[in-house]
């Protein structure tokens, strides 16, 4: 009876022992089958950052809800901070399997014996499981939970990767997540190199993000900064002399603006591939910032709401090194979000070295070809000099050097703007014209739109012997394989090179190291300068975005000093282009009889036989001009008067009273008393006259 009583009760034990077993773990099965599977979408949700050529930051964007969640590499992150971070939130971490059972069998016997919480036994990997599943509960069941997630993690990502995602998604106050956004934030730089002081208090705000954000609670987060600084001398992972120098630095208190370099082209770069979260362009960020500082002093120097855009184009290889779309893209005055790069925009005289180019591949000039500078009309169109005056007969070397309208509208009523067009369009270049207006002479001196990028591209096609390069904007971005497009022959572009290396430069540059041009659009709305070598071309646009007028906006004045400076800052010499072969190089003596002076081909008549009428060419009626009369403190600007046609000498009058008297010319200035609207009149000496109505500012 005893032996079969001790067996029943072995028995019983046994089944109770299996049951003390099995409950729990069908217990813990129907838990964690209930759980689901673990979702890790989160781990794709980050910020897209935009890089330039070296892989530095340019710009980053926020996620989709306003989180500034930066992509980050364990390798970009100084491994004091990850020696530190381990010692005090998990230093078994590369041993445990997402769970350290002596952190937990610690925590438990010290919550018995103390009665309350002493110590966590979270580990790294059970925390990027409350990261990836946020809960609010402080439970027994949502620590579970985590336990679980934290093995699930454990199986499917390596140490590494399961390190990253806790540098990518740690909070860090407001709507910081991870390490970098942290760093770029408080510290205004990248984590790779870090104080002992900045990785402690980088440690320490994920636990408490929100009550220890330094920029709201400095007090807070010394403290708990210092706190992880003796964990760490405890730990032996920095001497008390090192936590003695962490804990007396200071702990910031504001949040730093993130990069936006290059912003416009980053913005674009995002646009263009949505679904790339590292973007890395071809700029040159060093590059880029220098030219932003550049296009800031040369905007605030020049006047209240003007804007300046710079383009670098790389010759050889069409990639775009650097893009200023403003000088300051916050800056709503000077209306900075407006990219002015893209911004279709009248060329004034840029676009002659194009005529000159279609001219020489004609055969209808060369550079020292004689052409005349005098007044002529070609039907109802009568163009005049910038200056108003004539040279007589010139090269057309010193006609494209000097900028000489007359010159470059004879040669392209030789080669016909409707050529010169389909020549610019051939180049897949997008230019603007009037509605159902046919292509006129005017073309030639700015009576059409083009982008800033468009011109620069021309004139980087010049640089590469005529053949036009594909933009790079993304870094190891193929360039197409379309069919080759020309914008001039070999030996036309290199006559156009050699003419304009011998422009007169601005007072802040040497002659004969930089081919460039400017250009002044009609009314003084826009001044640019184009200028390249053989490596690399940059141009430069200088304006108001409304397209208001800017007294003494003239490109050789405004835009040339800035394109010099630019190239200055690329720190490198110039270098000439390569003589092509059968390139012409002779006086104008030494040239064919044919090509010793342009050929009068069209008919044109002279203008003093048929004279224009008078009509006042600056101010526009209706125009509003900024001469800076409501700032006190600083110079206010004359009045520009600019008037064709007529007969000299002319007589300028405001509300009715003579204000500038006789003159000869058909430019003058007047300083005006105050702002306000005022009717504005020209007489010529046969009584025409012709007025506007105009408001100053």
């Amino acid at each position: 009876m005893g032996t079969r009583g001790t067996g029943a009760r072995r028995r019983v034990l046994a089944a109770l022992a299996v049951c003390a077993v099995l409950v729990p773990a069908v217990a813990l099965w129907r838990f964690v089958d209930g759980l689901g599977p673990l979702d890790v979408t989160l781990t794709e949700t980050r910020s897209t950052v935009v890089l330039d050529r070296s892989g530095k930051l340019l710009r980053p964007f926020v996620t989709g809800e306003g989180r500034w969640r930066l992509p980050i590499e364990t390798d970009d992150v100084d491994p004091r901070y990850l020696a530190i971070l381990k010692a005090y939130e998990d230093a078994r971490f590369e041993h445990h399997s997402g769970i350290d059972a002596l952190a937990f069998l610690r925590a438990a016997a010290q919550l018995v014996t103390h009665r309350q919480v002493v110590s966590g036994a979270s580990t790294l990997t059970m925390q990027v499981a409350r990261l990836l599943e946020p809960r609010e509960e402080r439970t027994l069941s949502a620590k579970l939970r985590q336990a679980v997630r934290a093995v699930q993690l454990e199986r499917r990502f390596s140490k590494d990767e399961i390190l990253r995602l806790y540098l990518t998604l740690a909070p860090y106050g407001g709507n910081l997540e991870g390490v970098r956004a942290a760093s770029l934030s408080y510290f205004d730089r990248e984590p790779k190199r870090l104080t002992f002081a900045e990785a402690a208090l980088l440690v320490a705000l994920p636990q408490s993000p929100e009550t220890r954000r330094p920029d709201r609670f400095p007090e807070a987060a010394r403290k708990a900064r210092d706190r992880v600084l003796e964990r760490a001398r405890e730990r032996g992972v920095i001497t008390a002399a090192e936590a003695e120098v962490a804990r007396a630095e200071r702990v910031p208190k504001a949040r730093h603006a993130f990069p936006m370099l290059a912003a416009h082209a980053a913005e674009q770069a995002a646009l263009r591939r949505p679904s790339e979260t590292i973007q890395r362009l071809a700029i040159d960020g060093r590059l880029q910032a220098s030219l932003e500082q550049l296009a800031r002093e040369r905007a605030e120097r020049i006047g209240p709401k003007i804007s300046l855009a710079i383009l670098v184009i790389d010759n050889a290889t069409g990639e775009v090194r650097a893009q200023v779309g403003s000088p300051d893209p916050m800056n709503r005055e000077r209306a900075g979000a407006i990219d002015m790069t893209q911004a279709m925009r009248s060329p004034g005289s840029a676009l002659k070295p194009f005529i000159y180019a279609l001219a020489f591949e004609s055969g209808l000039a060369h550079p020292e070809t004689l052409v005349d500078d005098r007044p002529s009309r070609y039907g109802a169109y009568q163009p005049e000099n910038f200056d108003l005056a004539f040279q007589g007969t010139v090269t057309a070397r010193k006609a494209l050097q000097l900028s000489l309208n007359l010159p470059a509208v004879e040669l392209l009523n030789g080669v016909g703007p409707a050529r010169l067009l389909a020549r610019l369009r051939e180049a897949d270049t997008a230019i603007a014209m009037p509605k159902e207006a046919a292509p006129g002479l005017a073309i030639g001196l700015g009576g059409l739109g083009i982008t800033l990028t468009d011109l620069t591209r021309l004139y980087a096609g010049l640089a590469r012997g005529g053949s036009m390069p594909t933009l790079v904007r993304n870094l190891g971005e193929r360039a197409s394989d379309a069919a080759e497009r020309r914008i001039a022959d070999p030996v036309a572009a290199w006559y156009i090179f050699d003419i304009l290396r011998g422009a007169p430069p601005p007072e802040n540059a040497l002659a004969g190291r930089l081919a460039f041009k400017t250009g002044t659009s009609y009314g003084y709305r826009d001044a640019w300068a184009v200028g390249y070598d053989k490596h690399f071309t940059i141009g430069v646009w200088v304006g108001r975005p409304d397209g208001s007028a800017v007294p003494g906006l003239v490109g050789r004045l405004v835009a040339a000093p800035i394109l010099f400076d630019a190239y200055g800052r690329l720190g490198q010499e110039p270098e000439a282009l390569a003589v092509p072969p059968f390139a012409l190089q002779a006086s104008t003596a030494a040239l064919p009889p044919p090509l010793r002076h342009v050929r009068q081909d069209v008919p044109k008549t002279i203008a003093s036989t048929v004279q224009a009428p008078l009509k006042i060419a600056f101010p526009l009626d209706g125009s509003r001009v900024d001469l800076g009369l409501s700032r006190v403190s600083e110079e206010r600007n004359a009045l520009q008067l600019k008037a064709s046609g007529g007969v000299p000498p002319l007589t300028w009058m405001v509300d009715g009273a003579p204000v500038v008297m006789a003159v000869l010319r058909r430019e003058a200035a007047w300083q005006p008393e105050g702002a306000g609207f005022l009717r504005l009149s020209v007489i010529d000496a046969r009584g025409a006259t012709d007025s506007v109505l105009v408001r100053i500012e």
